[in-house]
């Protein structure tokens, strides 16, 4: 069932009066000509040009170039080296009362390829050129050289794919890590921006209230003037009705600066500006569409978060690290047992051209063979490091047990927030219209003279209430529903968005 979200489509909450203008702007605010911004529209800014996606999108970028330096231990390298040794050693024997000496020179020239093996081998193919003279042969040129191969291969420790690409695989796991945190930080971002965006919608529905009221305040004075003038309403009236609406302007400002703070965080998420220009520009917002009548069920509904949230795919792979880590652990718990071996050719002659044609043709081969063995008497280090990585495996496990309850109460608590929003929306529309309702019987007193300011504006302030109450029930329900997609993980499916991890 996917998602087990049954939408009643013949069901739609009817918005108020309320978010039918969410257009409307600050009273000191220009007039702007550009097109309402839709919250799909809001979104796809925040994906292009929204610096928490920037960010966390350098992690990704950062784990995937952990994978190349990994894989780097495997390149071969290239080494090279010349060393010259100059040697002068006393005699036993003397000549002429002096001690006789010996003296030699050597020049050793030395090239070879070596690289580690993914199954664990080391290897070295090269040649080496020994120059040796000195008083031993009167100075004369004698160089020795070698070509040929060796190499080490682990037969207990470091033994083995798992072994060897233990490091590659720990890795690329970070690097899956990575990509399960970019794509949760970007859930993140969609959320977040459809947070902001209702948000707006409901300072400019408060704003809209607190200025009705307003001028329903300035009216209610207005006519209690005129009949203090014909006699026919008391002076009292008239100052209540003054206080009134001096109170109302004061909800207006609020309002107005309630609204700015609303545009200025949205477009915090949507844009990368950094001029200060940016907080005098403002935000026209579309007319949301009229949210359906959303049917949840929470306990279905958990293993659709299993398979779509990014954290418990984070938690899986973390899991899959600490085994990774553990089995490495064990395999160091192992004595250490080479096999170690070498072919090659000698050469051996005045000149290094004819030592060389002797490693190339004559046959003058070498080899070698033999095991080579390393047994720590107490193994403190290695049972040490391997008890912490079974430790922290275990509580990988753990983790991953208290992230499928922590699961089951937040989609839990998101659905629960969507039906008690759609309570809401429909218990404060009653009140909005009863509100609305006394207050037009209370002004038909107050024309045919057996009602009183007092009741009239205390009705406004009542409809005023509920209108905001009202909106902030529709606003709240908009982002109920975003909220239960971000419990689900399934915020980008369902607006269709496909990410592909920086690389």
């Amino acid at each position: 069932m996917p998602f087990l979200r049954r939408y009643l489509a013949p069901l739609f909450l009817t918005l108020p009066l309320l978010l039918t203008t969410v257009s409307a702007q600050p009273a000191d605010a220009p007039a702007s000509t550009a097109e309402p911004l839709t919250v799909e529209e809001a979104v796809q800014r925040a994906l292009a040009k929204g610096y928490a996606i920037k960010v966390s999108g350098f992690d990704a970028s950062i784990a995937a170039a952990a994978v190349t330096e990994s894989l780097g231990k495997f390149d071969p390298v290239i080494s090279g080296s010349y060393v010259y040794q100059e040697n002068h050693n006393p005699l036993l024997t003397f000549s002429n009362g002096v001690r006789d000496t010996t003296a030699d020179k050597t020049d050793t020239y030395d090239l070879s390829l070596n690289g580690l093996m993914p199954w664990g081998l080391t290897y070295k193919l090269g040649g080496t050129s020994v120059n040796a003279r000195g008083s031993f042969n009167n100075y004369a040129d004698n160089f020795n050289s070698f070509a040929g191969v060796s190499g080490v291969q682990p037969l207990l420790r470091d033994f083995g794919f798992g072994a060897t690409l233990a490091s590659v695989r720990i890795a690329r796991t970070n690097r899956q890590i990575s990509e399960q945190q970019f794509r949760q930080s970007v859930i993140d971002t969609v959320t977040q921006v459809k947070r902001a965006y209702f948000d707006l919608a409901f300072a400019h529905a408060y704003l809209r209230s607190a200025t009705r009221s307003r001028d329903l305040a300035a009216s209610l004075l207005a006519e209690n003037q005129k009949r203090y003038k014909t006699g026919s309403m008391s002076e009292y009236d008239v100052t209540s009705a003054s206080a009134r609406a001096a109170s109302r302007e004061d909800q207006v400002l609020q309002a107005e600066r309630q609204v700015l703070d609303a545009e200025n965080f949205l477009k915090q998420l949507i844009t990368d500006e950094r001029d200060p220009a940016l907080l005098s520009r403002h935000l026209v917002i579309a007319v949301p569409p009229p949210a359906p009548i959303v049917v949840v069920d929470p306990a279905a509904d958990f293993r659709v978060a299993l398979d779509h949230r990014p954290d418990y795919q984070q938690a899986h792979l973390v899991l899959a690290r600490t085994d990774i880590d553990r089995r490495q652990q064990r395999n160091q718990l192992l004595p250490r047992l080479d096999l170690v071996g070498s072919y090659g050719l000698n050469g051996n002659d005045a000149t290094q051209s004819a030592s060389n044609r002797q490693i190339t043709g004559s046959g003058y081969n070498s080899y070698s063979w033999g095991v080579v063995a390393s047994i720590p008497l107490t193994f403190t280090t290695e049972r040490g490091r391997y008890r912490a990585a079974k430790l922290r495996a275990q509580q990988a496990e753990v983790q991953l047990q208290d992230l499928e309850q922590n699961i089951v109460v937040l989609v839990g608590n998101a659905a629960g927030q969507i039906e008690s929003a759609q309570k809401r929306i429909q218990a404060d529309r009653k009140a909005r219209e009863l509100a609305k309702a006394t207050l037009d019987a209370e002004e038909k007193r107050l024309r045919f003279g057996t009602g009183s300011t007092f009741f009239v504006a205390q009705q406004q302030e009542l409809l005023a209430i509920a209108e905001v109450q009202e909106a902030g029930a529709h606003a709240d329900y908009y982002k109920a529903l975003a909220e239960y997609d971000r419990q689900l993980g399934v915020t980008l499916d369902k607006l269709n968005i496909k990410i592909d991890p920086p690389k």
